[in-house]
C-alpha cells in the first residue's frame, strides 16, 4: 500500500490521538489565547494535500498542467483566507492580481484557523474535480465532515460557522477569478484539442509511437501565471536538428539508446521508475510529486500552520508557472521525442523503457522544469542542505519505488530530471534546460513579496 493511501486511512486515528495527546504539541481544536495561525498544527492542509494526491492519480485530463494549476489556486486561497491571522511578516498577494477580489476580513472576531483552511480546501476541491468518481467525491466530503465534526466538539458553534464561512468565501472569490482564465479554467475537459495541428518538418514533433495520440495541452503556454512574465516563459534554444552521426543531437540520442539497450541496469531502472509518475491510475502526476515531497517535509518538521500555508502556496505557484512556461517552450520549439529520432536514424525496432511516451514535444522536460522550480522555493524556505529521504512510493511492488535519499532539494531535482533519460523519453538537453529554466521560475516566485 502506498504511503499516501496508508496515511489517509490512518487519518481518522491521527485526529483522535491529536485531540488527547498531552505535552508541547498544540491542539488544532482549541482556540489559544493569541488566536494566531502559527498557534495551530498543519494537519488540515497536509490532509487535503494527501487526498489531492490520491485524486490526482485517477483524475483524467489533469496531467500535466491542470493539476499544478489547482494546487496553486488552492494554496493561494487557504493562505489568503488565513493571512489576517498570520504575523506581520506575511503579506497578502491580492493587489498583485487584477480581478482577484477577496472578501473583507471581519476583524475583532474569534477564528479557528484550521476550520478556515478546511472550508477553503473543501470548497475548491469539489469544484476543481467535478468529473471524478463518486468514490473520490465521497472521500472529499468525508474528510471535510470529519475535520468539522472533531472541531465542533471543542469550539463554540458560532466560531466554527464564522471560520468555515471565511474559508468558503475566500475560496469562492478565488474560484471566480480562476474562471476568468479562459485557457486554464476547465482545460481538463479538452486535453487533446482537435484544433491543434502540429507543424511538419525535420526533427519536429509528431504524434509518437506507440499510441500516436494528439498533442496534449498545446495552448497551455497561454494560461495564467502568478510570478513570471511573458518574457520569462521561453526556454533557451535547443541543439540544432541533425541526423549526422557524431553531431551533438545524434550523440544525445545515442546516449539514450545505450542506456536502454539491451536493458537498463538496476540502478538506472530504479531511478527511472522512482521518478516516472507518468501513468494515469498508477501514481499521481509529475508536478504533484513535489507537493508530496512538501507534505513529507511539513510532517517531518512538525511545522505550524503558518509555515505550512506559506510552503504550499509557494510550491503551488512555482509548479503552475513552471507548467505554463514549459508548455509554451515545448510547442514553440516542437522537438521530437528520442523514440522518433532513434527509430528513424539508429534502430527502427527500438523501444524505450517507458512503454508510452508522453503525447507532447520533448524540449524542455516537464519533469525537470517542475522539479527545479519546486526545489528552488523549497530551498528558499528550508535551506540549501536539507537532507531527506523521499518515501512517496514506499511499499509499492508494481514498480521500483523504494525510498531514495538526497542531500538537498536541488539534488532531488537533478536526479528527477536525469531519470527521463534511462526511461527513454527525453534527451539530455531536455533535462538540462528544464532544470535551468525551472530554477529561474522558482526564483521569480521567491521574489514575490509574500514575506518581509
Amino acid at each position: 500500500m502506498s504511503r499516501m493511501l496508508l496515511r489517509y486511512k490512518v487519518l481518522g486515528m491521527m485526529l483522535a490521538v491529536l485531540l488527547i495527546v498531552a505535552g508541547c504539541r498544540k491542539d488544532d481544536n482549541v482556540i489559544v489565547s493569541s488566536n494566531q495561525v502559527k498557534d495551530y498544527q498543519a494537519l488540515v492542509p497536509w490532509s487535503w494535500n494527501e487526498l489531492f494526491l490520491e485524486i490526482d492519480r485517477y483524475a483524467d485530463g489533469y496531467r500535466p498542467g491542470p493539476a499544478p494549476r489547482a494546487l496553486a489556486y488552492m494554496g493561494l486561497s487557504a493562505y489568503e483566507a488565513c493571512q489576517p491571522g498570520m504575523s506581520e511578516d506575511y503579506n497578502s498577494l491580492q493587489n498583485r492580481y487584477q480581478g482577484l477580489n477577496l472578501p473583507l476580513f471581519q476583524a475583532g472576531e474569534e477564528y479557528h484557523w484550521p476550520t478556515v483552511v478546511n472550508g477553503s480546501y473543501a470548497y475548491l476541491m469539489k469544484r476543481f474535480f467535478p468529473h471524478i468518481s463518486s468514490d473520490l467525491k465521497f472521500k472529499i466530503q468525508e474528510l471535510e465532515s470529519r475535520l468539522d465534526e472533531e472541531t465542533l466538539r471543542r469550539i463554540p458553534r458560532e466560531t466554527y460557522l464564522r471560520s468555515k464561512r471565511r474559508g468558503e468565501d475566500v475560496a469562492k472569490a478565488v474560484f471566480e477569478w480562476s474562471a476568468s482564465d479562459p485557457i486554464g479554467h476547465n482545460a481538463f475537459l479538452n486535453a487533446r484539442p482537435t484544433s491543434y495541428v502540429p507543424p511538419v518538418g525535420p526533427g519536429l514533433w509528431q504524434p509518437t509511437f506507440p499510441d500516436y495520440g494528439r498533442g496534449m495541452f498545446p495552448y497551455w503556454g497561454n494560461a495564467r501565471t502568478f510570478a513570471i512574465t511573458q518574457a520569462d516563459k521561453l526556454a533557451r534554444p535547443p541543439l540544432p536538428i541533425s541526423e549526422q552521426a557524431g553531431s551533438p543531437l545524434w550523440n544525445e540520442a545515442k546516449q539514450v539508446y545505450d542506456l536502454n539497450t539491451p536493458t537498463l541496469a538496476f540502478e538506472q531502472q530504479w531511478i527511472a521508475e522512482f521518478w516516472s509518475d507518468d501513468a494515469l491510475n498508477l501514481t499521481f502526476s509529475p508536478p504533484s510529486r513535489f507537493i508530496a515531497i512538501a507534505d513529507q517535509v511539513i510532517d517531518r518538521e512538525d511545522a505550524d500552520l503558518s509555515l505550512a500555508l506559506y510552503t504550499f502556496l509557494k510550491v503551488g505557484l512555482a509548479l503552475n508557472d513552471a507548467g505554463v512556461a514549459c508548455w509554451h517552450s515545448k510547442y514553440f520549439y516542437n522537438i521530437e521525442r528520442p523514440v522518433s529520432y532513434l527509430r528513424r536514424v539508429v534502430d527502427p525496432n527500438w523501444e524505450p523503457h517507458n512503454p508510452f511516451t508522453p503525447s507532447f514535444p520533448a524540449y524542455p522536460s516537464g519533469h525537470a522544469t517542475f522539479g527545479a522550480a519546486a526545489a528552488e522555493v523549497l530551498t528558499d524556505i528550508f535551506g540549501h542542505n536539507y537532507a531527506m529521504t523521499d518515501r512517496c512510493h514506499d511499499g509499492r511492488t508494481d514498480f521500483l519505488g523504494m525510498p531514495r535519499s538526497f542531500g538537498s532539494f536541488n539534488e532531488m531535482a537533478e536526479e528527477n530530471a536525469y531519470s527521463r533519460l534511462p526511461l527513454g523519453v527525453h534527451f539530455l538537453m531536455d533535462a538540462q534546460e528544464g532544470v535551468r529554466h525551472g530554477h529561474e521560475i522558482g526564483a521569480r516566485v521567491n521574489q514575490l513579496p509574500i514575506r518581509k
